[in-house]
């Protein structure tokens, strides 16, 4: 796999994130897949996607920079949403935010397998 064919594949699971897409989230990510090093299975990480979404109503995910040198991905991801309550134990209760996400993720077998994340926590902080 090259590295523009694991950028498209990319590109296609966040076009399948955006779209709320739950039956093609097996076409890009694992069954075995860890989130933060731990082993959650394509169900917890299906859990864990329409959690956010039904949280943020508005939620959409947008890539402002995007390496990759297979099998990995380094993703710098942009976010302007309204989190109708907590979020990260932070009372957002309706306010518009903006904020991003660097993630980490290795692939296998064209799936995601592994990823890690690490939200601006303090942007959010600096905007409440």
């Amino acid at each position: 796999m090259d590295s523009i064919d694991l950028s498209d594949i990319y590109r296609g699971y966040i076009a399948c994130l955006n779209k709320q897409d739950w039956s093609k989230l097996g076409d890009f990510v694992g069954d075995d897949v860890e989130y933060n090093d731990e082993r959650i299975g394509l169900s917890g990480y299906r859990q864990m996607l329409e959690r956010d979404f039904r949280e943020i109503p508005d939620l959409s995910f947008n890539i402002q920079i995007l390496v990759c040198e297979p099998p990995h991905i380094a993703s710098r991801l942009y976010f302007d949403c309204t989190p109708t309550g907590m979020f990260l134990a932070l009372p957002v209760q309706g306010k518009r935010i903006a904020f991003a996400e660097n993630v980490f993720y290795a692939f296998c077998d064209r799936k995601i397998a592994q990823v890690w994340s690490v939200i601006d926590k303090r942007a959010i902080e600096s905007q409440l």
